[in-house]
């Protein structure tokens, strides 16, 4: 590995107070990388009256809760000139988002201010959770093509599995993607014997009673009705069982009242979140199957928690969450069937010695921690940027898009020049007010050189190794399009190359990197 210490800016919609995998991917990705690695940086909306007490640094920036209600997250500001003014000031080597929206937005005008790369992870099948919250389809279908092309525009793609890489093309997503798996934050092995065996005495499961469990968000598209359904067909054989659902989620009352209408309610557990990740390790081990029959998860990280537990999982077969699961050894895979499920519940009743021994397989061999995890992200951090400087880029930007950001990455700049104007420029009304005119002219001269200071601080460096000389225009020959950038000799190609549509796209090309265009010989 690398010795040089690399400085990462870390971006995602859902940090603490809100808890979810992906939240909890960033913490684990920014304690590594500052334990071990480098630097890290977490910028995230703000939520009232939150307090950061972290051993890396959290960026909170303007947050407002018009989608509060609709998802349970407030929606962030991305284009907030203070949080922007500062980010540019830490100078980061990469930008790594971990959600398509806000994130990724504020992501792609840091760039267009400080010329970095940004990673996007992958790790929700977002065109879900958008046709789950936005009613309309045709607004819905619009809203995930906004994603893809927001993803699409990022330098380098990861997602958590192959399966989340196919979701993402599905969404139109043309690019190429890196599978870049998800680690757990458990140490491999099972909690105290102890600690499990007296959980089990606390919510009433004597020892020769399996315990099947689920852990995650009490949400119907997890496959929980399937559980329901298979445990009142194994109900009715009279099988001896306990099944514990840990966790909360929107959808836990009705959850509860179907359970109810089936007559489970004296063999199911709800035990609410449990927060302490410690306490939910003893939780895992007091189980002996966990049931995960969700076709939406794209990694399932709990399998993998699980499986450090030593608990095997059973999975829906060609789920993603089945990814690298040997049926019968590492795992059980079972159609989407509330029969089918069933039956390998009823195995595991009558078969509890070869179900631990799947769960001892499985945290053998598909356990990976968080160290391993982000370590590889780490080293992969140094390709994308060896790969951005040369050219090597999947960035695929629509110019009205790219525009969009080059406009936002203009405006937020002005905006901190103003900012940092003397106040007394700022509250020129009041001095007019006294009769002070002539500080007009003295605002028109601040003005003038604010406006200078823009301009120098939106040009860019010439690219390492290129000079102006190395400015040339090509033309396709299949489709006529003309583009412009620095000409490679060594890879016979135009590198940082963009799109010609008019004159004015080239004197901008020119203007960006400070350059005054050469008139053309008549």
């Amino acid at each position: 590995m690398s010795t040089e210490k690399l400085n990462i800016c870390l971006m995602n919609d859902s940090f603490p107070p809100i808890i979810d995998g992906v939240a909890n991917a960033v913490i684990n990705y920014a304690n590594i990388i500052n334990q071990d690695l480098g630097k890290a940086t977490v910028v995230t909306p703000l939520y009232p009256g939150v307090e950061d007490d972290y051993a890396f640094e959290v960026v909170r920036y303007r947050s407002m809760p018009i989608t509060e209600k609709l998802c349970g997250y407030r929606a962030g500001y991305p284009f907030s000139s203070r949080a922007l003014d500062k980010l540019v000031g830490d100078e980061y080597d990469i930008i790594h988002s971990h959600c398509p929206f806000a994130s990724t937005m504020m992501a792609r005008v840091l760039r267009e201010k400080s010329n970095i790369p940004i990673v996007m992870t992958y790790h929700t099948k977002f065109d879900i959770d958008i046709k789950r919250d936005i009613k309309n389809e045709v607004l819905a279908n619009q809203v995930i093509k906004i994603v893809a092309e927001n993803i699409s525009a990022c330098d380098e793609v990861w997602t958590v599995s192959r399966g989340a890489g196919e979701n993402l093309r599905s969404m139109g997503y043309e690019g190429d993607y890196v599978v870049m798996e998800n680690g757990v934050d458990f140490p491999k092995g099972r909690a105290d014997a102890e600690d499990a065996a007296e959980l089990r005495r606390y919510y009433d499961i004597p020892e020769d009673t399996v315990l099947f469990l689920f852990v995650g968000r009490l949400l119907w598209y997890k496959g929980i009705r399937l559980i329901l359904d298979a445990l009142k067909i194994i109900d009715n054989k009279g099988l001896n069982y306990r099944m514990m659902f840990v966790g909360d989620g929107l959808d836990r009352a009705e959850i509860e009242s179907y359970v109810n209408e089936l007559h489970l309610a004296d063999k199911c557990i709800f035990t609410g979140a449990i927060y302490d990740r410690e306490d939910l390790r003893v939780y895992y081990t007091a189980g002996e199957l966990f049931i995960f029959p969700s076709e939406y998860d794209t990694n399932g990280i709990v399998v993998r928690e699980a499986a450090a537990c030593g608990v095997a999982a059973m999975l829906i077969n060609g789920s993603c969450a089945a990814e690298g699961i040997t049926n019968g050894h590492t795992g059980i895979l079972t159609d989407a069937d509330p029969e089918a499920i069933a039956k390998n519940m009823e195995f595991a009743v009558t078969h509890r010695a070869e179900i631990h021994q799947i769960g001892e397989n499985a945290m053998n061999e598909i356990y990976i921690s968080w160290e391993d995890s982000v370590k590889h992200a780490y080293e992969r951090y140094f390709v994308v940027r060896e790969r951005c400087m040369s050219g090597q880029t999947q960035r695929r930007e629509k110019f009205f898009t790219a525009e969009l950001f080059k406009t936002a990455d203009n405006l937020t700049t002005a905006v901190q020049q103003i900012r940092k104007l003397p106040g007394g420029i700022r509250k020129t009304g009041e001095k007019f007010r006294d009769g002070i005119v002539d500080q007009g002219l003295k605002v028109k001269k601040a003005w003038s050189r604010s406006l200078k200071k823009i301009n120098n601080k939106n040009k860019l460096k010439l690219p390492e190794g290129f000079s102006e000389e190395d400015i040339k225009i090509e033309s396709s020959t299949c489709t006529g399009e003309k583009t412009i950038g620095f000409f490679s000799k060594a890879e016979n190609k135009l590198m940082f190359a963009e799109l010609v549509t008019s004159a004015d796209d080239i004197d901008k090309f020119y203007k960006k990197y400070g350059i005054k265009r050469k008139q053309e010989k008549p």
